[in-house]
């Protein structure tokens, strides 16, 4: 029986407009990083791992939702731990000349080259810099798509801002 042909454009555009398409495990395998790379216009490139990343200010976050650009909930963490990536950009230090030299863009890139970016002001003087984070554990076991994650808390929509197999960090002046 075939289907009408509106019913099948919707269900497409329904399909296209999903947050996500599902990935089988052997296809994740692919993407995992063990560590971190924090590169750019900063003094101290690191790489960190989650044994490193749990040296830092080590923070809980609660009842955290991945929200699709749809509105559907694809995820909900009930408790999650992680380091800011404000305090991690801290440590490696972004090479600025003076106080006022603040144009800088901070790209999230995971393996796969899904990117998510942030602005310095936004990471620095703004509440969204408390509200992102670099996730090593979700629901009190080991990050499952990757071994670290980075999320906005404080989006309406997570989902375009969570990273899975993140890779690294980098640190972009503005031209």
């Amino acid at each position: 029986c075939k289907k009408p042909e509106k019913a099948t454009e919707t269900a497409a555009k329904e399909k296209k407009e999903s947050c996500s398409t599902p990935t089988t495990a052997s296809d994740s395998a692919k993407f995992v990083n063990h560590s971190i790379e924090i590169k750019g216009e900063i003094e101290t490139s690191l790489k960190l791992t989650v044994d490193s990343l749990k040296t830092f200010s080590v923070k809980t976050i609660s009842d955290f939702k991945i929200v699709c650009q749809s509105g559907e909930t694809k995820k909900v963490d009930k408790n999650a731990k992680g380091v800011l990536l404000k305090d991690i950009l801290t440590k490696a230090k972004i090479k600025q000349n003076g106080h006022k030299d603040r144009n800088f863009y901070i790209v999230a890139r995971a393996s796969d080259n899904y990117m998510a970016t942030f602005s310095w002001a936004e990471l620095f003087n703004n509440p969204t810099g408390e509200n992102v984070y670099v996730l090593f554990e979700e629901n009190g076991k080991p990050i499952k798509n990757g071994e670290m994650i980075l999320i906005c808390k404080n989006d309406i929509k997570t989902g375009p801002r969570h990273v899975y197999w993140l890779k690294s960090i980098e640190v972009y002046k503005v031209k």
